[in-house]
């Protein structure tokens, strides 16, 4: 018995081995398992590094030609988020203007506009934003917001029987509102959307890694077997799984430290969980990860077909986490196929524990599932290699039998 278990430990670390060295060996498996998880995030995080946009390009059509109309206009270029860019003389040559993306909105002030304010009326003021980019679209709508309700608040005080600065403050502003930021404190696109990004590529990494990784060795043995014929150490199933899975344990380990903790301190990203709760997080996400790979991968029949397979489905598993659309209005049936992902999980962990501080005890319930689905799928990929593995001595007793058939003659 011991001898026998020795056996499986010696088998274990000689395919260890033996993997290490083909992940170093192929150029592709290489740069998924190694150059991806380190060159992307900081390609990433470089086109996110200004945070918010500032600046945009508004088109101004003033058919009112006033003082006030003037004011606003100034107040609105005034400000950092943006930028009268163009002044047209008629809506149809703001809306080319708009065609060509020289700018992203439109103010249009009408020309009863200063004598409406004057009458003691409503005046109106059209905004026009280009929705095809949600945060130009932000700016340009709530500049016109802001800057409205403060030139009729001064409108207001000029009106008003006040003495002092007290009485004038009441009067333009009787509700004070406080905004507070929680856990992103500049209100930063790539703070928000970053540390999902992240997560997900360490699985994205991981599966085309050991799925490409799976799909060579397919190529080379063109029955479809997933382990050579003349190494006596790959002689089971189980061993086969878990050499594979301390060796890509290995380069995933590196991949999730530097992805959780090493990026995020380079570009200054809300960084607030403990080491430890990291680590109990990532333990059982990079496990997951890399058994859902290697069941993965055994639908991979050739090195390209991977990528095919990750890429397709990365921007959808992005937004079945609830990030960039809420969890609470995704349909149920597509919140049921993201339990089939690790990434789900992962993700919603992460950022409630680097983000917002979350210790290990609030986030539990996903590191339990996280467990699950590693012991899940290692439970798949064990039988789907035994599958394989059976394929294979067929296939290699049929060459024998043909081999000694032809002997004979």
């Amino acid at each position: 018995m011991i001898e026998r278990i020795k056996q499986h430990f010696t088998d274990v670390l000689h395919i260890w081995r033996s993997e290490m060295v083909k992940v170093f060996k192929d150029e592709g498996v290489l740069m998924f398992l190694v150059v991806v998880p380190l060159g992307y995030p900081l390609l990433y995080s470089w086109i996110y590094n200004n945070e918010t946009l500032h600046e945009t390009p508004v088109a101004v059509v003033d058919q009112s030609h006033s003082a006030l109309s003037r004011q606003f206009v100034n107040d609105c270029d005034a400000t950092p988020n943006v930028e009268v860019k163009y002044h047209a003389d008629d809506l149809d040559e703001a809306r080319s203007l708009v065609s060509r993306q020289l700018v992203k909105g439109i103010y249009l002030i009408p020309s009863d506009f200063a004598e409406r304010i004057n009458r003691g009326e409503q005046a109106t003021v059209s905004v026009y934003c280009d929705m095809s980019l949600m945060l130009a679209y932000k700016n340009v709508y709530q500049t016109a917001m802001v800057e409205a309700a403060r030139l009729g608040a001064g409108l207001k005080i000029k009106r008003s029987t006040i003495y002092t600065k007290r009485e004038a403050a009441i009067t333009a502003q009787p509700l004070a509102v406080t905004d507070v930021a929680m856990y992103n404190p500049s209100g930063g696109y790539g703070s928000c959307v970053l540390p999902a990004v992240l997560m997900i590529l360490l699985q994205q990494a991981l599966a085309l890694g050991i799925g490409m990784a799976a799909g060579t060795a397919r190529e080379r043995h063109r029955n479809g077997q997933l382990v050579p014929d003349d190494d006596p150490h790959y002689r089971g199933a189980y061993r086969i799984v878990w050499g594979k899975a301390l060796c890509y344990a290995m380069t995933g380990a590196v991949a999730a430290a530097y992805l959780s903790m090493a990026v995020p301190a380079m570009f200054s990203f809300p960084q607030l969980g403990s080491g430890w709760t990291l680590f109990w997080l990532l333990l059982p996400y990079t496990l997951a990860s890399i058994f859902f790979g290697m069941t993965v991968s055994c639908l991979v029949r050739y090195r390209e077909n991977v990528m095919l397979i990750m890429v397709f489905v990365s921007v959808p598993l992005l937004f079945l986490t609830g990030v960039s659309w809420p969890q609470s209005s995704i349909p149920s049936y597509w919140q049921g196929v993201s339990w089939l992902f690790p990434s789900t999980f992962g993700v919603r962990a992460f950022i409630r524990a680097n983000s917002m501080g979350a210790s290990v005890s609030q986030i539990l319930p996903e590191i339990r599932y996280l467990w699950i689905q590693a012991a899940a799928y290692l439970g798949m990929a064990c039988l789907v290699y035994r599958y394989q593995f059976r394929l294979m001595r067929k296939a290699t007793g049929r060459r024998a039998l043909l081999g000694n058939k032809y002997a004979g003659r």
